[in-house]
């Protein structure tokens, strides 16, 4: 199976520093289910173009399991399309070959180019539309594609035994490369409708990880989750409800803009350490030994609580990919000892849904996260945390309106972040802690964090919410030493 991409940029060699491969130089890449090469059938300063071949062993995929699902028997085993027809197998391939440019790094040799809208046209030979032309359009056009497209005859030797369910598609569109690239690999194996390896949890964050900025707002997003996720209710229902609560801003730049804003006003106070080590002081104190950052941006709490021994379970959820990247860095997972990897979990999710990884925690750690929600999505919250979640502890800071006056920098009426729907005053956040610990039955205490001043109170307020119900989980208070 193969594709060619090709652009007529000027110039367009250009493409070779874009996906990092010299034009003048073929290459072959190892991959699990076969080989991959790379090589330019054209490239000059008017047209580049890059072809991706792909050699599947479908020798090999029999003997180590990994072949078409489905198979009626061991012809149908060793003779199938998957050698030639675009499947997931291709879409594997794109993302290890050009893997660079489809994460979206920039060329040292080219910078800024990468996010420059280009002209591309994708030539696919051989491409299985399961559900015909009106499939592949309704994918592909929405995202500003023009599809001209060729069904296939099951053998042009013999017209009669009639068309295939294979097309030759030519994409054309002018878009950054790495968008490009994120098409191509989710909607090729959904076009086929099938794929080729065991459909995980991971998938959800695949498809959310490449499908951020344009699937949430596709057409055609319920049958994209659908078929990339293999008809799997679960995990469909998991990506959709996702994708559902997605309005169009993206998590990835407000993590980073929230950390720079909110940071350039509380720096001199150095805010946020006092806010991570009183929260983590309360969680010593009760004797928690598993909990849950919610909205754990990157890591900066996980990495203290992975610090101290009694801490043996440790999940941080965020709805930024971005910032659970940089928390997986900050924490060095990939260096860490087995028996320290053991105790924590990354997650990609949303906070507005029900979700049964949430469910068993002794302890939540909410920082500084429900002033970014309206009132819809802080009704859904609390639902979640305090009815479904249920920890028997809650430690929980946002901040406090009133003492935005003490700062010169920030003019009178403004939100420390300009993507706070609210700062609530000590009263406001008294009513509100009162009104959780009724409906949900916990008891709550209320602390400052920071420097008091005398009639505006400490800049964050802190509540601490331990559930009355004794069916519950028990904590073990640390002792006194």
């Amino acid at each position: 199976m193969y594709l060619t991409l090709s652009t007529r940029h000027s110039p367009a060699t250009d493409l070779g520093y874009l996906l990092r491969k010299n034009p003048q130089r073929p290459q072959s890449f190892p991959l699990t289910f076969g080989r991959a090469h790379v090589f330019y059938p054209e490239a000059d300063e008017h047209r580049c173009t890059v072809a991706l071949l792909v050699e599947i062993d479908p020798v090999g995929l029999v003997r180590t399991r990994r072949g078409p699902s489905g198979e009626g028997g061991l012809l149908d085993q060793y003779v199938n399309d998957r050698p030639y027809a675009a499947s997931s197998f291709l879409s594997v391939a794109l993302a290890e070959v050009f893997g660079t440019a489809l994460s979206g790094s920039d060329s040292k040799d080219r910078p800024g180019l990468m996010a420059q809208a280009l002209p591309f046209e994708v030539v696919v030979p051989a491409l299985p539309c399961r559900g015909g032309e009106p499939i592949l359009r309704q994918l592909f056009e929405p995202l500003g594609y023009q599809v001209t497209c060729q069904r296939l005859p099951l053998d042009a030797q013999f017209p009669e035994w009639g068309e295939s369910s294979l097309f030759r598609v030519t994409l054309s569109t002018t878009v950054p490369l790495p968008l490009l690239l994120s098409h191509l690999y989710v909607l090729l194996p959904v076009l086929d409708n099938d794929k080729h390896y065991w459909v995980g949890d991971d998938e959800v964050a695949k498809l959310l990880r490449h499908g951020e900025g344009w699937l949430a707002n596709h057409p055609a997003r319920e049958l994209i989750a659908r078929r990339y996720l293999k008809h799997r209710r679960s995990l469909f229902a998991e990506a959709l409800a996702q994708l559902i609560q997605d309005d169009g801003e993206d998590p990835n730049t407000e993590a980073e803009t929230q950390a720079a804003e909110e940071a350039t006003v509380e720096r001199a106070l150095s805010l946020h350490e006092q806010r991570l080590e009183t929260v983590l002081t309360h969680l010593k104190a009760h004797g928690a030994k598993s909990v849950l950052d919610l909205g754990c941006g990157e890591g900066r709490l996980l990495r203290r609580l992975l610090q101290d021994r009694q801490f043996e379970r440790i999940l941080g959820l965020d709805v930024s990919h971005q910032a659970l990247e940089a928390a997986a860095e900050r924490l060095h997972l990939d260096r860490l000892p087995e028996a320290k990897r053991q105790r924590i979990q990354l997650l990609h999710g949303s906070l507005m849904y029900r979700d049964e990884r949430l469910s068993g925690f002794e302890a939540a750690a909410v920082v500084e996260v429900i002033e970014h929600l309206d009132p819809p999505r802080l009704a859904a919250f609390e639902r979640v945390l305090f009815e479904a979640a249920r920890p028997a502890l809650v430690v929980l800071t946002t901040p406090n309106r009133e003492y935005n006056a003490t700062w010169e920098s920030l003019p009178a009426g403004q939100f420390r972040h300009r993507d706070h729907r609210f700062e609530w005053t000590r009263a406001e956040f008294e009513q509100w802690c009162a009104t959780i610990a009724a409906r949900f039955r916990y008891a709550v205490q209320r602390h400052p964090v920071g420097p008091e001043d005398p009639l505006l109170g400490a800049p964050t307020q802190l509540a601490v919410f331990t559930l009355l119900d004794s069916q519950q989980v028990t904590l073990h208070p640390a002792s006194p030493e």
